[in-house]
Order: structure tokens, then C-alpha cells, then sequence
């Protein structure tokens, strides 16, 4: 996963579909056997917005946005259980979408629309999918996936999460952008037909990933 370096009033988000508690620890679980040192700071999500860096006082229009396109959508069922990889252009190993793919591309395209705070372009088409090895070695990537093929994941997709990385510009001491390195943090979750998600209960939230302002960055593939 490739974080950008934010500028001097800017701060690093994504937005992203959380799994459930349950689910998540079955991917930390792989992702840790795969020896993936991210296992314990990306949060096992589905990517609707790669890391961008954009500046801290647009956070506000980015809420507003994120909670107009979640009165916009509908809840709507995930089912994951299959294994893919993206190697050789990126060593990853992924649990893709067997139900719910079109639902999450129309979702993202929403997220990224021209007109809104967040417009983008993406390196890579976007392929919903949640991460269960991350440039490890060979026989990393070849146990996520002997492991990943005994997972199956169904659950009713509810709301988005937008999410901050723990990072901060050098000599820039904004409170909305941590100085603490390395991990990512649930700024607000925002629930489908519109109202702001007052905790997202049953979600994983220490850690993962989402562009800054029409900055390419690498593969939706993988945080």
C-alpha cells in the first residue's frame, strides 16, 4: 500500500466498506499467518477510495459529500469467498466478491464523482476485494491463499467509513492529522439513506485505507 506524503495543511484519507468484527479477525488471522506486517494496522475492509491526501479544511465538504452519497444508497448483501491474487504486476492475495461487486463499483464511482471533493482517477480498474496478503514473500502470498480458500464471508453492507491515516506533515501540528505513524482511524461512518452512523458497532476500525485530489496511486489493490 502506497500512502502519499501530504503537504503542509493536508492529511491523508480513505473511504472504505468495514467487514464485520467477526470477519475481520478471520483476515488478521490470515494476513498474520502469511507473515503481513500490516495484519495489526490496515483494518480488513473493501477499498471505495485508496489513500488521497487532501487538505484539513476540506474534511467538512468531505463529510457532507460522503453523507449524501450514503442517503443515495440502499443496503445491499457482500458475499466473499473467492481467492485471486494480482500477481505478477502486484504481489497480493485477495478474497473477492462472489455478490455485491456492482453495488460496491456503482458505490465508488459515486465517491469519486467530478463534481464532489474527492474526484479521481485510478491507476487500476477498480476490483472490490479484501486484502489477505500484502507484498510478502512468495510462501507468504502461497499460505493466504491455501487459508483464504476456507473463508466465506456474507453480510448486509449498511453504511461507509471514512477513514484518516496517523500521519502528519513535518512540522505541521494540526490535531486532525496524528503524528503517531502507521495506522488509520475511523473519522465517521455514515449509514445508507443518509443519517451519520453513531459507532459503527460491529465493524473492525484499527487500520486501512483510501487519493489525493486527483493523484494516482497504486492498485485500488491493496490495502
Amino acid at each position: 500500500m502506497q500512502i502519499p506524503a501530504p503537504g503542509a495543511h493536508q492529511c491523508v484519507i480513505g473511504v472504505a466498506i468495514a467487514l464485520p468484527s467477526h470477519y475481520a479477525a478471520q483476515v488478521r488471522a490470515v494476513r498474520e499467518a502469511a507473515g503481513d506486517p500490516l495484519a495489526e494496522v490496515v483494518p480488513p475492509h473493501i477499498t471505495l477510495l485508496p489513500p488521497t491526501a487532501v487538505d484539513v479544511d476540506s474534511l467538512d465538504e468531505v463529510k457532507r459529500h460522503l453523507r449524501n452519497v450514503a442517503a443515495g444508497t440502499s443496503p445491499f448483501e457482500v458475499r466473499l469467498d473467492e481467492v485471486g491474487t494480482f500477481r505478477p504486476v502486484s504481489r497480493v492475495v485477495y478474497l473477492g466478491l462472489r455478490s455485491g461487486a456492482e453495488e460496491c463499483d456503482r458505490l465508488q464511482v459515486r465517491v469519486r464523482d467530478r463534481r464532489g471533493p474527492l474526484a479521481r482517477s485510478l491507476s487500476f480498474p477498480f476490483h472490490p476485494h479484501v486484502t489477505l496478503a500484502h507484498e510478502v514473500a512468495e510462501d507468504g502470498l502461497d499460505t493466504a491463499a491455501r487459508k483464504g480458500a476456507d473463508l466465506t464471508m456474507n453480510f448486509t453492507v449498511t453504511e461507509l467509513h471514512l477513514y484518516r491515516h496517523r500521519s502528519r506533515p513535518a512540522g505541521h501540528g494540526d490535531s486532525q492529522c496524528p503524528a503517531s505513524e502507521g495506522g488509520w482511524d475511523v473519522v465517521a461512518a455514515f449509514a445508507f439513506g443518509g443519517s451519520l452512523a453513531s459507532g459503527a458497532a460491529d465493524v473492525s476500525v484499527e487500520g486501512t485505507a483510501p487519493v489525493a485530489p486527483a493523484t494516482p496511486t497504486t492498485p485500488v489493490v491493496s490495502v
